[in-house]
């Protein structure tokens, strides 16, 4: 059984150990969340609309139907955020040059430079995050997440890794 300083076993967790994991996660999505959600309030845009920049930036040209999977999303709530999107001139939707049904989608240029501001928020929270911890931790702590990860997500995740949609 391998064992850390504080004599926890990393093998057999207990439910108090199991809590407070839980509980870091929660409080770390709240800070990881924090600096984005204070500059979307100026512009009433939430997280919804920071998901869907985020994934559109990361695969320009992706299909609303790819969206909606990567997001797990209903078709009406994703076009009720791409819609506000569009109309702000942040997304622009292009027709599938095979598939006239399908939209392309791509961020503007404004839409560039609100994800940047929202990304190097968060960028620098992770940085500043791992360097904390080290370069094992951050491979633990991603390897973890992985690990929690629905096989579907996990391959959606995994495509973005290796640069496709």
């Amino acid at each position: 059984m391998v064992e850390r300083a504080g004599g926890e076993s990393l093998l057999f967790l207990t439910d108090e150990q199991l809590r407070k994991g839980i509980e870091a996660m929660f409080f770390a999505y709240r800070g990881f969340t924090a600096d984005p959600d204070r500059i979307l309030s100026g512009i009433d845009y939430g997280r919804a609309h920071h998901r869907a920049i985020h994934f559109v930036h990361r695969s320009p040209g992706t299909t609303v139907s790819n969206l909606m999977t990567i997001l797990g999303v209903t078709k009406q709530s994703l076009n009720r955020v791409l819609r506000t999107l569009i109309d702000d001139g942040l997304i622009r939707s292009e027709k599938g040059l095979v598939d006239g049904r399908e939209r392309h989608l791509f961020l503007t240029p404004k839409g560039q430079e609100l994800e940047r501001q929202l990304s190097d928020a968060q960028r620098a929270r992770m940085r500043a995050a791992y360097r904390a911890a080290g370069p094992a931790a951050v491979a633990g702590f991603r390897q973890v997440l992985e690990a929690m990860m629905d096989p579907e997500m996990r391959n959606a995740y995994n495509r973005l890794k290796e640069g496709g949609a």
